[in-house]
């Protein structure tokens, strides 16, 4: 008999969700509250919840297509296109409560590579991409922000003003990278000035730990890129952003357990 994908079995939960059956259940209990189970007109959902929800983190971890992942949660394929297009949405990071006064955020974007050329346009990957502006929390690692996307051939100025993220982050503090973010009013390292050959010892020190905090951002980068769908995204429309949205979610409530 083929094998089933179904969150009855707790073992398929971390490979497909990244989470474990615990987190996954406040996941489902976060997503009941705010109406993922609501009923609607028409045909109603022949998987339970907690199977949809397995369904579009399996997709966007294996990033199999619909024709290869349906027989393995015993769907059809348009069936699971159906799920994917709901609770993607539902599935998004919530907005974060304003921040306190000594929090440290710290800034930067990456590149998913997307097949909608709407959204997308070739970057210096040489493939047509979405530039991320992806904010998290200097402490705790978490992810606060992820603002919209726009076509990968942006700088990371341009993308930073554009997507929105810095009406969320207001006035927090916000570090980023020196080389991206020039003229931003983000707290960047110290540059050198025309004609000076090095910098004091005092700003080199503070590039150094700078550089310490800021690499934070970059294992993020790294554990989302886990998820094969932000490698190559077929999905249309916001479908890119919704994914993002989602992973930093999931990679959240890992982190915090």
């Amino acid at each position: 008999m083929a094998t089933v994908i179904t969150a009855s079995e707790p073992s398929w939960i971390a490979p497909f969700a990244g989470l474990s059956p615990r987190c996954f259940g406040k996941l489902l209990t976060m997503l009941r509250r705010d109406g993922a189970v609501v009923v609607h007109r028409g045909r109603p959902w022949s998987l339970p919840l907690e199977d949809r929800v397995l369904l579009v983190t399996a997709y966007w971890r294996t990033n199999l297509t619909l024709r290869q992942l349906a027989p393995a949660v015993r769907h059809l394929e348009v069936t699971a296109g159906r799920v994917i297009n709901h609770l993607g949405p539902l599935l998004a990071l919530r907005p974060r409560e304003p921040f306190a006064k000594d929090t440290v955020l710290i800034v930067d974007g990456t590149l998913a590579p997307t097949r909608d050329h709407t959204i997308a346009e070739r970057s210096k990957n040489y493939r047509y991409s979405s530039n991320h502006q992806v904010v998290i929390d200097a402490d705790t690692r978490l992810v606060a922000v992820v603002g919209r996307p726009l076509a990968g051939n942006r700088n990371d100025c341009t993308a930073w003003e554009e997507s929105g993220a810095p009406a969320a982050v207001g006035n927090t503090l916000t570090i980023a990278d020196g080389g991206g973010y020039p003229g931003t009013g983000l707290v960047i390292p110290h540059r050198r000035k025309r004609g000076q050959t090095e910098l004091p010892a005092w700003k080199e020190e503070h590039n150094k730990s700078h550089k310490q905090v800021r690499t934070r951002v970059e294992h993020l980068f790294a554990r989302m890129k886990t998820w094969k769908i932000l490698r190559d995204c077929r999905l249309q429309g916001d479908g890119v952003h919704h994914a993002m949205l989602g992973i930093a979610r999931l990679h959240n409530l890992a982190l915090a357990g």
